[in-house]
């Protein structure tokens, strides 16, 4: 068994993560463009601290009216 920090099963990591990535940022993605910002927005879900950023500035902001 190796003794580094990198061992080969981190390997099937990497194609869970990218699924769960997008699993995550799909609706994300929808959300912000229903609301009237721009969907490429959503990316900022996956850095911490600004996720929470956004989500309230999301949260908060006026949303156009759909209604007319």
């Amino acid at each position: 068994m190796s003794e580094g920090l990198f061992q080969p099963i981190h390997l099937l990591m990497i194609p869970f993560l990218v699924v769960l990535g997008f699993v995550v940022l799909i609706p994300y993605w929808q959300i912000f463009k229903k609301a009237g910002f721009s969907p490429w927005l959503s990316l900022l879900i996956v850095v911490p601290f600004v996720n929470l950023c956004a989500l309230y500035y999301l949260a908060f902001a006026r949303w156009p009216d759909k209604s007319k």
